[in-house]
């Protein structure tokens, strides 16, 4: 089963361990699972830990060649490089640029061979193109199945 992540950066904390649980329930005893993430801080980080730990392989589609040094928040690299590291491919999209046309692109790359996805999302539309409202309308239009994980109480910073 391919299953791909979209979902909300900005989580809060108490948030992040909400959907932590909630994906691994959503996950669980599904060992054979290939998780595709393009690896953002939030949501598909918590996806990706998820995925590793239940025994799942990791695949990584990056927006642009730029994006870990241009994107990735310093507190946020040695967990960056933990999961790319674990990944079993990791794959960049053609941009030299992170911007919403390489974030929809590598989204896109995702959907292209998904089973399945998971959104980490408030229903909320998105405030620009490539947005989780819009990974999520681009997986209906293909007729993807779509799991809205959002645990009561959650919130964005």
């Amino acid at each position: 089963m391919r299953i791909g992540i979209t979902g909300h950066t900005n989580l809060t904390a108490e948030t992040s361990r909400l959907v932590r649980k909630a994906l691994e329930a959503e996950l669980a005893g599904r060992a054979d699972v290939v998780g595709m993430s393009c690896l953002a801080r939030g949501a598909d980080q918590i996806f990706a830990r998820v995925v590793l730990d239940g025994g799942g392989t990791l695949e990584v589609a990056l927006p642009a060649a730029d994006y870990r040094e241009r994107k990735v928040q310093p507190d946020n690299l040695a967990t960056f490089d933990e999961l790319i590291a674990e990944a079993s491919t990791v794959r960049t999209m053609p941009f030299a640029e992170s911007n919403s046309a390489a974030y929809m692109a590598a989204s896109e790359h995702i959907l292209d061979s998904a089973d399945a996805v998971f959104a980490v999302w408030d229903g909320r539309p998105a405030p620009g193109q490539g947005g989780t409202a819009d990974v999520v309308d681009a997986a209906r239009e293909r007729g993807l199945p779509v799991t809205v994980v959002w645990p009561e109480g959650a919130e964005r910073d």
